[in-house]
């Protein structure tokens, strides 16, 4: 196990039971839990062949997995028992849920809340501030399958500050208006437009977002 710490004050509390690979840059006082895994090498890739960063003030609970070649800004977090693949980019900020799940090749910016039991598959973005509901899966291949399947693949783009419903689906290459939510349970096979609420299958508009009102009155709209 070797790990270097991004400055030389602060250092992390790293659990005996870890596994820290070569290679890997661990920001100061950052925690990692009991029988996690950090910069473990992806399939045909040795221990510290590839760079891992992880920004300062880093919680990564028990029994998560972090691959080797992401890199993943300040006060990230996680649940328990998440699996993170290799080569994402994770900006400050960012929270992801007990057992959800984020292949390789992602890219999640500032301030991102993911709940528990999410599934991100590779090449989806979600851009700044969004959140993910609980159970919500996305999806990437159009024809899984299909010979030709990996050379069009791609996931959901979730816009800026947009919510997303438990147990919601999207489909691929599916962009989420900046500022949007979708009704839980919702199946989203289209384009959302920015500022709207989209429920149902197929997810359908169904109004504006500041058509929402807030049921005990502790404010005019929920968001403004």
């Amino acid at each position: 196990m070797q790990v270097t710490n991004m400055t030389n004050e602060g250092a992390s509390a790293i659990h005996p039971t870890a596994v820290i690979h070569e290679n890997v840059l661990l920001g100061e006082e950052s925690t990692v839990g009991p029988y996690t895994i950090v910069g473990k090498p992806p399939r045909n890739a040795q221990s510290g062949e590839l760079q891992t960063v992880i920004g300062p003030n880093a919680i990564i609970r028990s029994h998560s997995v972090v691959y080797a070649g992401n890199k993943i800004g300040m006060n990230f977090q996680t649940g328990h028992t998440v699996n993170i693949r290799e080569n994402n980019i994770i900006g400050n900020n960012v929270s992801i849920g007990t057992h959800s799940i984020i292949e390789h090749h992602v890219t999640i910016q500032d301030d991102v809340r993911i709940h528990s039991a999410a599934f991100i598959p590779e090449f989806s973005t979600l851009e700044k501030g969004c959140w993910i509901g609980p159970h919500v899966v996305f999806t990437n291949a159009l024809h899984p399958l299909c010979p030709d399947v990996k050379k069009c693949m791609k996931g959901p783009t979730i816009g800026k500050g947009s919510k997303i419903g438990a147990n919601v689906t999207i489909l691929p290459d599916v962009v989420i208006g900046e500022m949007s939510l979708i009704g839980a349970g919702s199946v989203v096979v289209t384009d959302i437009e920015p500022y709207v609420v989209a429920s149902g299958n197929p997810a359908r508009t169904i109004k504006r977002i500041e058509d929402l009102t807030c049921r005990y009155q502790f404010r005019d709209h929920p968001y403004t």
